[in-house]
């Protein structure tokens, strides 16, 4: 079976966003609506400034008591997220996650740079996970060895 790309595997093929003024407890309704666990921050000029996450919202936000309705997206979003293309293997994307820590991938078109929406683990499929660990823990092992 061949791989499958980001693209390809997206349970979402729409952007969903916030402006950088938006209220956490707005962004928070977006995502809901939209059934999202992340909301991209783009300006007016259609430029990615960030990202927020489900996750961010309970480390960033709740576990801060910060008040959601007075803070917004800009002060915990995570800025300049690291994206990848649409043709990025969905194994290479999870690994990539596994290495970083994080969850939520955009994806940019590489000819365009336009904004195709957000990769999540949960868009991956177990094969595809097992397959980035067993990558992840070689990889562990071969920096183990030469460090």
């Amino acid at each position: 079976m061949p791989e499958r790309t980001v693209s390809q595997s997206m349970a979402q093929r729409h952007v969903i966003s916030v402006l950088p003024t938006a209220t956490v407890h707005a962004a928070a309704c977006v995502m809901m609506r939209t059934n999202s666990s992340s909301v991209l921050v783009i300006d007016t000029n259609k430029t990615m400034l960030g990202i927020v996450t489900e996750r961010d919202m309970i480390n960033r936000v709740l576990a801060k008591t910060v008040d959601p309705s007075r803070t917004t997206v800009a002060e915990v979003m995570t800025r300049s997220p690291h994206c990848v293309n649409p043709e990025t293997k969905v194994a290479d994307a999870v690994l990539m996650m596994i290495e970083r820590g994080f969850r939520h991938l955009p994806v940019v078109s590489t000819d365009s740079h336009k904004i195709l929406g957000v990769f999540c683990l949960r868009d991956a499929l177990p094969r595809e996970v097992h397959a980035a660990v067993n990558l992840a823990e070689f990889n562990e092992q071969v920096n183990d060895a030469l460090g």
